[in-house]
């Protein structure tokens, strides 16, 4: 992006529309129509509730209760970061917009582009949201970066920018924002001091370096290794969806953790099931012969900040990571189950969902606890599968390129369904039946797909709602609300998981583009659902009323 010219553009854009507005006082129609205009932008505000972030602060210790501000300090650095990575110079775009419930939206969405609407642009004069986000140079073509032999282009953690020549450059991020970095360093260290169980120690100490080298490895590892600690802290670039143009570059963002250890003790049994789990997937045994790490571990925790990419557009309500493959091989993965968000989306948005959309003898079957299943082993099934392909074209990422974090999601939805009816069917899962997690799943898949398709999940959510429709596992009642057919559902859901993990294992890129492109968007079938949704004033997600005072300090 064009972090100069580009704000001057939207600067006379917006003065021409300010001017254009003072003509129009004496026109009534106009009028009128700046008015429905106003209106829109609230609707947009309003399709996204408030949700409180807080949790019981008896369980804390006095030092943990001093560390929650100074977390929620360096998540507001990486929310800056973002904004960096995202768009350009925040300052630019939100002081330039009167209108409050603009500001509000563009606030909500990082930039000018509605993350839940295909990313179209809602400010006037802005052209597409840019596929490699700030990441690359907009002048730059892919031939281009192709071409260029550079060792760190490629890198999670550099930024692609042109020298004087016109030529390409590669930047470290702790180069690129050091000034930031350097502060968010700082704090960590004050963090780990204050940090009384030593795992989470070594963490904040190992990470606050890691800041400043980009080099993440060690304080993934650390990260793997706690057990014991109450406070947790997501931070750093993590996820690659942002970047649409290779998939490669990762984008800053933070998450602020207090565990739950009642809920999560009661998870800890499947954890040590994920080699067994691995054994059974349903497809050929090649593509599941790497054996997953035992040091895995699922917990639930109260979220008290969301910051950066994680809180841009549809939020997350669960986590899986590391994303390093070395660290997934060696330790495994950690599922974070953020259990007062995902209690928020479900009371809020897809029990009102399922109350238009779903069959009223199927009604009974929407739970909390299936929703929960689902979204935990959505995160658990990440962690199999394969990580590096069979064809010798090297990790998944590299060799499905701007297509991995769609295919990947899209593993992770149905992999993780096939895992909740196993055990399930196996007697390891007893609060819930086989229908209650798949209707419930049908139920989120028709609450996920509102995102549209501009993003990894939302094309992981299309694909999977055109597979299960091609085999019948659903069918459409005369009043518009579907009924998902059991059987069928379970024959679905192994088939779909088979291919998903021959194209990520055999790597095939030209098949996943192929695929999505044919299969990543919404039919008419689902289109007509979503209009029965439009008059039901149904949240589409949630925003956050979040920080120090929100949290009771």
């Amino acid at each position: 992006m064009l972090k100069h010219v580009l704000p001057f553009i939207i600067s006379l854009a917006l003065i021409s529309a300010v001017a254009s507005s003072c003509k129009q006082k004496t026109n009534s129609d106009k009028s009128a129509n700046d008015t429905t205009a106003m209106s829109e932008m609230q609707k947009k505000v309003n399709d996204y509730a408030v949700v409180k972030l807080t949790t019981d602060l008896s369980k804390l210790t006095e030092k943990e209760k001093q560390m929650l501000p100074v977390l929620v300090e360096i998540a507001k650095i990486m929310d800056d970061i973002f904004w960096e990575q995202t768009w350009g110079d925040k300052n630019a775009l939100l002081d330039t917009i009167k209108d409050p419930y603009t500001k509000q939206f563009a606030e909500i969405n990082y930039g000018p582009w509605d993350r839940l609407d295909e990313n179209l642009p809602f400010i006037a004069g802005i052209g597409e949201k840019p596929k490699g986000a700030n990441f690359y140079p907009t002048d730059m073509s892919k031939e281009e970066f192709e071409k260029w032999n550079d060792k760190n282009k490629a890198s999670q953690y550099t930024v692609i920018e042109r020298n004087a020549d016109k030529s390409l450059k590669s930047v470290w991020y702790h180069e690129k924002y050091a000034d930031k970095i350097k502060q968010a360093s700082e704090l960590l260290l004050k963090a780990a001091d204050l940090a009384e169980d030593a795992g989470l120690k070594k963490y904040f100490t190992l990470r606050s370096k890691a800041l400043l080298t980009d080099d993440y490895f060690e304080s993934d590892m650390a990260w793997m290794d706690m057990k014991t600690n109450t406070i947790d802290l997501v931070v750093g670039p993590i996820e690659n969806y942002e970047d649409e143009l290779f998939g490669y570059k990762a984008a800053h963002e933070a998450s602020v953790l207090v565990k739950d250890k009642d809920w999560s003790t009661k998870l800890e049994k499947y954890a040590a099931m994920l080699p067994e789990l691995q054994k059974e997937l349903p497809c050929d045994p090649k593509y599941k012969k790497e054996v997953p790490g035992t040091s895995s571990d699922l917990n639930a925790y109260d979220i008290l900040y969301y910051a950066g990419n994680s809180n841009s557009g549809g939020k997350t309500i669960a986590i899986n990571l590391p994303n390093d493959e070395k660290v997934q091989l060696a330790k495994g993965s950690r599922r974070l189950q953020l259990k007062n968000a995902m209690r928020a989306k479900f009371d809020k948005i897809l029990v009102p969902i399922s109350e238009v959309l779903i069959d009223p003898s199927q009604r009974k079957n929407i739970k909390f606890d299936a929703f929960f299943g689902n979204v935990m082993f959505h995160e658990v099934s990440h962690g199999l599968g394969i990580k590096n392909t069979i064809t010798g074209k090297g990790n998944l990422r590299k060799a499905l390129k701007e297509q991995y974090s769609g295919w990947e999601e899209a593993k992770a939805d149905i992999v993780g369904l096939w895992m909740v009816s196993w055990l399930i069917e196996k007697g390891e899962l007893s609060t819930i039946t086989v229908e209650d997690a798949y209707v419930t799943y049908m139920a989120g898949l028709i609450r996920s797909v509102r995102f549209g398709a501009a993003e990894a999940h939302g094309k992981a959510n299309m694909m999977c709602f055109n597979f299960f429709e091609d085999k019948k596992a659903f069918s459409r009642n005369e009043d518009g609300t579907f009924k998902v057919d059991i059987d069928k559902t379970r024959k679905a859901v192994a088939e779909w998981s088979a291919f998903i993990l021959s194209v990520e294992g055999e790597g095939d890129y030209d098949k996943a583009v192929s695929y999505m492109k044919e299969n990543g968007k919404v039919r008419p079938e689902l289109q007509a659902g979503l209009e029965l949704l439009k008059t039901a004033n149904i949240p589409k997600d949630v925003v956050f009323d979040q920080g120090v005072a929100a949290i009771g300090l």
